[in-house]
């Protein structure tokens, strides 16, 4: 690893987190209701159980995240398909001013990316794909096995 590599890394990380939580705030939002609905527009329809995995929350703060998320007008619950017992929590909009919020982080990396050539990019990209999949891991890791 070249020096200050991990401090680097460290501090991208925490630039990400950070305009995460200010993308959230100027919709109006909490990080953690910007997130669930960005989970939901990746993987699509869910239990609240899988959706609470996903983001982290136990059972009750699952409840009231998709109910602040349905009075926004952003998901609804639906019966399940397969048994009608259960519940599939499915986005139906986004928040009014996310893509205005992202507009310029979009355009500063838009420009970064664009000094790198099709090999580098190459590289980068599989590089998120597969850092993605190692956290997801190391997530489900912790929740299922945490240390001590």
């Amino acid at each position: 690893m070249p020096p200050g590599a991990s401090e680097t890394y460290r501090r991208y990380l925490s630039a990400v987190l950070l305009h995460g939580h200010a993308s959230a705030k100027a919709c109006g939002l909490g990080a953690t209701d910007l997130y669930a609905l960005n989970v939901l527009g990746l993987a699509g329809p869910m239990t609240p159980g899988e959706l609470g995995a996903r983001t982290g929350l136990t059972t009750g703060p699952t409840t009231r995240l998709i109910d602040r998320l349905e009075a926004a007008g952003y998901v609804r619950r639906s019966p399940a398909p397969d048994d009608r017992r259960k519940v599939i929590v499915e986005p139906v909009g986004k928040p009014a001013g996310l893509d205005q919020a992202m507009a310029p982080a979009r355009a500063r990396i838009g420009e970064l990316l664009a000094d790198y050539d099709t090999d580098q990019l190459t590289v980068l990209f599989d590089y998120f794909a597969r850092a993605a999949d190692a956290y997801q891991a190391a997530a489900e890791q912790l929740r299922d096995d945490p240390p001590g």
